[in-house]
């Protein structure tokens, strides 16, 4: 008895150890019957071993939801949820809830044996026979099937009920006869899979898929449905069906692919296309939309403020907080911010504390309402004494707008771009109630004696230095600086003083920040001089370019890149932060770039694997905006001169900066080409007109563009030797590969499982096309960028290219880093 009493408490023992472990074992085939069960830690499989249906756990949930996901994938990617609405919660009980079939219905039971999900809440009753079974199908779709019949009649199936995820062979559309339609919504977060803020439908008067926020505010379309493609959305491959009955897109993958696609609305707000190829570890992203994180409405929630391009894209409004910091900090911003202190209504508050202005932000894409006014304080007070008013603008002619309720879409514009002024209501701990009369004067005298200070300092101040430089005991580089740290440079040059308006930074500073400029700081040397990683206090992390005296760039190319890259504001290009200017030292101070430059990784063994097609793809397109903006769309033609892998560097994201303008020139009016009798730049990226006659165009720029592409695609330098009997170097390597119509043969080893071989070949294409000896056959920067966006673009055949055949360089001067007497160098430079 004792024996027995032991194995029974033995049993217990591991009934109990396998339902802690959720440990899964699989019921019989891929069938639910009416006399069957399944129970926490079962499953059943498809047919094909492709899906596998049960219990599961997401995230650091502890609820527990009834899923479909890939059985052969890891990490577990759901693809269905029943419950998603009413998870299952044990708390720490040994009852079981249980998924079966009663009275021809699937049905989720709870451990008292209530009902918490059933098939029939998401469509007609089923029979109420016992003849009914549930099959899991190897396409992920789970249908209930009665099966008494000489013909099966399916009574439900999942795919007309998805969740956040469309699937090959599944339905997204609208049927005509019951009017109901298709909606995939997104999951809460990684955590929960409720529905949450984002839905993807078909809008079937334009036969188009859109995504809503709260189900209410269309922010993106795929636009119409051109019988092959949708016009916004090319890369998308998807069949339309429009019958008398329903009209619904589906696609399919080739039964012999060993490529796993799924097709999602994300919990960030995007509609992604991912692909699993048989030999991939994990899912790669094959389009996005809409592209922009920041252009999904109300992704950082009510008040919440969008940047594009960073690691942490949402942040409060000034003056507000996280509504929840556990959410925040996992990267959940639906709950948006909330004000520091209450809104004060009908009191009389100082007016420099009411409203926090700012002109740099994208206004709310919501409602709001118009009234004229005569002067901005009027629109002000209409705010002000609204206990409903959220915010104002007023754009100078007489319009005031008023937002009521909270802001969404919030979004911080580039650096070159401005709105109208938004004033954001702040809330304040409490009213001081005074009289508007003593606030005003008070105010107001507060205001204008400090102005009053100083500019009379400032006035005495730029006459003293004035009356110096007029005396000619100024240096040749000067500068006077504002308390709030702002820098007016002045350049003498021919007795004519150009102002530039650039931050300032006082040497000491400087040199805290680089340790004094210490060796384990240095982050490589270039023709200017060494480059330096600096830290400003509160972590802010800046790259310090120093001249040297015996530089073979001089002042000259020190007032060129103050010159021009302050008045240059592009994504692509590389931002100034301030310099610092004294009798012996002259530094520039840029924001830092933690991955180095290209060349750090394209020529790396190991590190070029970092580096994907997508992201390589991603790169070329950059340079290419980059370029674009300084040839074409800047206020100033600028010509760069020393376009080189060495010169782009690469941000936390992997997005491209062009770099080092000391050798730029601004070409005039519309003139696009100009001669120099001083030749600059780099062996390997100069094009041939300017390397032996000194003449520069935006020409020169494309053609070192085309060289830069090349590695990029080949991971291999330019200036290297890959068939030594022939003495070629990479342009005529690639040249010969290209009429031999074996061009894909150029691409690096790393990239061969993630490259789009059509990708490739445009992007060879394009890079000849840019490298033709003929400066006029070479393309326009801005026709490149249309080459490389378009899709099945007929490209035109590329010339010879220049520099095809090449002899052996010396080797003394292939092993020199110095600069030569016309400032062409073959550098070493280390990224920054």
């Amino acid at each position: 008895m004792e024996m027995k009493n032991n194995h029974s408490f033995l049993i217990l023992f591991l009934l109990f150890l396998c339902f802690e472990l959720n440990i899964n074992h699989c019921l019989e085939g891929d069938t639910i019957s009416a006399n069957e069960s399944l129970s926490l830690g079962q499953t059943i499989v498809s047919s094909g071993g492709n899906f596998e249906l049960g219990f599961f756990k997401p995230g650091n949930s502890l609820n527990y939801y009834i899923g479909i996901w890939y059985k052969k994938i890891y990490p577990r990617t759901v693809v269905w949820v029943a419950n998603r609405e009413k998870p299952v919660n044990l708390d720490g009980k040994l009852s079981s809830p249980e998924l079966k079939i009663i009275q021809g219905n699937l049905v989720l039971l709870d451990k008292n044996q209530d009902s918490i999900w059933s098939s029939t809440d998401d469509g007609k009753d089923a029979t109420l026979n016992n003849s009914v079974i549930a099959v899991l199908g190897d396409d992920g779709n789970l249908i209930l099937i009665e099966v008494s019949s000489s013909t099966p009649l399916t009574l439900w199936q999942s795919f007309d009920h998805p969740t956040d995820t469309f699937l090959p062979g599944a339905k997204l559309g609208y049927n005509k006869l019951t009017q109901k339609k298709h909606v995939l919504f997104s999951w809460k977060n990684s955590s929960d899979p409720a529905p949450g803020l984002f839905s993807l439908e078909l809008d079937p008067k334009r036969a188009q898929f859109i995504v809503k926020w709260n189900q209410t505010t269309q922010y993106w379309a795929s636009g119409t449905w051109t019988g092959d493609t949708f016009s916004l959305v090319p890369e998308m491959r998807i069949y339309y069906v429009n019958n008398a009955n329903e009209s619904y897109f589906t696609y399919s993958i080739f039964t012999n692919s060993t490529t796993t696609s799924r097709l999602i609305i994300d919990f960030s707000g995007q509609m992604k296309q991912l692909t699993l190829l048989s030999n991939a570890v994990g899912w790669n992203e094959f389009w996005a939309q809409p592209r922009q994180q920041c252009d999904v409405y109300g992704y950082c929630g009510a008040f919440g403020v969008c940047t594009s391009n960073t690691n942490s894209p949402c942040n409060c409004l000034s003056g507000f907080n996280p509504r929840s910091i556990d959410e925040w900090n996992s990267n959940d911003y639906s709950g948006g911010c909330v004000r520091d202190g209450k809104l004060q209504c009908n009191a009389i508050i100082e007016e420099k504390d009411s409203f926090w202005m700012n002109s740099t932000m994208r206004l709310p894409n919501q409602q709001y309402t118009n009234v004229t006014v005569e002067e901005a304080s009027q629109c002000r007070d209409n705010c002000f004494n609204s206990c409903s008013c959220t915010a104002y603008t007023y754009d100078g002619l007489g319009a005031c707008s008023i937002w009521t309720g909270d802001l969404f879409n919030l979004q911080q514009l580039g650096e070159n771009e401005t709105e109208r002024t938004i004033s954001v209501k702040l809330g304040l701990p409490q009213a001081q109630t005074k009289s508007k009369k003593s606030m005003k004067l008070k105010a107001g005298l507060a205001a204008i004696i400090p102005f009053m200070v100083l500019l009379i300092c400032s006035i005495s101040y730029i006459y003293y230095r004035r009356r110096r430089l007029a005396n000619g005991t100024g240096t040749q580089i000067s500068y006077w600086h504002k308390a709030e740290g702002e820098a007016k440079v002045l350049i003498n040059e021919n007795d004519d003083n150009k102002v530039i308006d650039v931050p300032y930074f006082d040497l000491e500073t400087v040199l805290a920040a680089t340790d004094k400029f210490s060796d384990a700081n240095k982050l490589g040397q270039g023709g200017f001089g060494p480059v330096y990683k600096g830290l400003f206090p509160g972590g802010i992390e800046i790259a310090v370019k120093r001249l040297l005296s015996h530089s073979g760039q001089g002042i000259d190319e020190f007032k060129n890149e103050v010159t021009l890259i302050a008045k240059l504001q592009h994504r692509n290009l590389v931002r100034l932060l301030g310099c610092c200017i004294n009798a012996t030292e002259q530094i520039l101070l840029y924001e830092y770039m933690p991955n180095k430059s290209l060349d750090t990784f394209i020529f790396d063994g190991s590190l070029c694997r970092l580096l994907d097609w997508k992201k390589r793809y991603d790169i070329i397109l950059g340079v290419a905006r980059g370029l674009a903006y300084l040839h074409h769309d800047s206020r100033l033609r600028i010509i760069h001169r020393d376009l080189k892998t060495s010169n782009i560097l690469l941000d936390e994201a992997m997005n491209p900066k062009i770099s080092d303008f000391g050798l730029a020139r601004i070409v005039e009016g519309t003139r696009t080409e100009a001669n120099t009798k001083k030749v600059v730049g780099t062996y390997g990226y100069m094009s041939p007109e300017y390397a032996l006659d000194g003449l520069f165009s935006i020409k020169s720029d494309v053609f070192s563009f085309g060289v830069v592409v090349l590695e990029i695609i080949s991971g291999r330098k330019n200036t290297g030797f890959y068939k030594s009997e022939e003495a070629l170097n990479l342009l005529g390597y690639a040249w010969r590969l290209w009429i031999e119509d074996r061009a894909i043969q150029l691409t690096e080893k790393s990239l061969l499982e993630s490259y789009n071989r059509s990708e490739v070949i445009k992007c060879i294409n394009v890079a000849l096309l840019c490298v033709q000896e003929d400066s006029n056959d070479r393309p326009n920067m801005s026709d490149i960028i249309v080459m490389l966006v378009g899709e099945n673009m007929c490209l035109p055949r590329p010339n010879r290219p220049a520099f095809v055949m090449r002899t052996h360089i010396s080797s003394t001067l292939s092993s020199s880093s110095k600069v030569s007497n016309n400032q062409v160098t073959i550098t070493i430079e280390g990224g920054r």
